[in-house]
């Protein structure tokens, strides 16, 4: 390393968020729809369609959310490659408030047109006003910490253009 260069600090924030309530609903559906197809021929095939809601569940039950210089990352803790990516340049800001599910959409993962989010709970929430005017919400412990990590990493990549 040359010895005139100054090391860059890097920051990131990761937190990860589970529903209970959502993980042990798509856990216990699976295995009661597993067990209906296993021993119910007649109804088999229905049972074996519904499990598709068992894993909505399982797979929006718990989250992992990522702020770093390359952006915004939510998505599966379960199913890592299952997730939205926010580079900074696709955001415009970011705050953080107290959000209620039904103020979103409702629990999960919602499209709404101009306003998707990953809700799990009521409670600290990440918003962020996307640049095309769309927002997305991501229900979060510590949203006001990625807001600020936002916000700093906006301000720090305009200056470089």
């Amino acid at each position: 390393m040359n010895q005139d260069a100054t090391p860059t600090a890097v920051t990131i924030w990761h937190r990860h968020l589970a529903s209970g309530w959502m993980l042990a609903t798509g856990l216990v559906s699976a295995l009661g729809l597993a067990v209906i197809a296993a021993i119910d021929p007649p109804h088999r095939a229905i049972a074996l369609w519904l499990l598709i809601v068992s894993a909505a569940f399982l797979i929006t039950g718990a989250i992992r959310v990522t702020v770093s210089p390359s952006g915004i990352t939510a998505g599966s803790a379960l199913i890592p490659p299952l997730r939205r990516r926010f580079p900074l340049h696709r955001i415009q800001a970011a705050s953080a408030r107290w959000t209620r599910p039904t103020e979103i959409g409702g629990w999960g993962y919602r499209w709404n047109p101009g306003l998707s989010s990953i809700s799990l709970r009521e409670g600290d929430a990440l918003w962020l006003t996307l640049a095309n005017g769309n927002q997305f919400v991501i229900t979060i412990d510590d949203a006001e910490t990625a807001a600020e990590l936002t916000t700093q990493l906006l301000a720090h990549s305009h200056k470089g253009h």
